[in-house]
């Protein structure tokens, strides 16, 4: 075996660097829904709730932020834990279950014997941080498919970041997606 010693340490050398040159990631995820402001019933049984929609640029596992009015950066080592769309998806449904105390809420596609009597669809058209302030823009439409019903709404909510962080701005993206929580929840009961 033949054994260079100024090539360990050259190689020693080269993986310090290397490391030392990585950026470290910080991982986010939604937090769970927020305490629900009272619990109600529903006259439906199962409910459907379809994959959350988000715009392309919220695909990335990065964090985005509006560095104009049309440009898009992302929060270099501040990356979302799970894809955005499950993760907003996942925390709907959760949100759904504790306010009507309902656990036959389920994600699309349905994993149970006979379609949901209702049905939730949400697409979220802008959900970025702009000039220090979360941008939420959506749509939801809620259908009843026992009586043939729905509901359509807009949904728009800014609020200031807090922190001029990544947290900050997660902390503020999760408010931000309560209210929307609570707007859907709100025109369920309408039903």
């Amino acid at each position: 075996m033949n054994h260079n010693p100024i090539k360990s340490i050259l190689w020693g050398i080269m993986l310090l660097m290397i490391s030392g040159c990585s950026v470290r990631s910080h991982y986010f995820v939604l937090s769970n829904p927020s305490p629900t402001p009272k619990v109600e019933k529903l006259k439906a049984i199962r409910i459907g709730v379809e994959k959350v929609e988000i715009p392309a640029y919220l695909m990335k596992r990065e964090i985005a932020v509006f560095g104009s009015s049309s440009e898009v950066d992302y929060l270099h080592g501040s990356v979302w834990a799970e894809d955005l769309d499950a993760g907003i998806t996942r925390r709907l449904i959760a949100y759904l279950q504790k306010r009507f105390d309902q656990p036959h809420i389920y994600a699309y596609p349905w994993e149970m014997e006979r379609e949901p009597e209702i049905k939730v669809k949400v697409n979220l058209s802008k959900f970025i941080v702009q000039q220090s302030r979360v941008c939420l823009d959506a749509s939801w439409e809620i259908r009843d498919h026992t009586s043939g019903k729905s509901l359509a709404r807009l949904f728009h909510k800014e609020l200031p970041v807090e922190r001029t962080s990544a947290e900050g701005i997660v902390t503020a993206m999760d408010r931000a997606l309560g209210y929307l929580e609570e707007d859907i929840a709100k025109g369920m009961l309408r039903f």
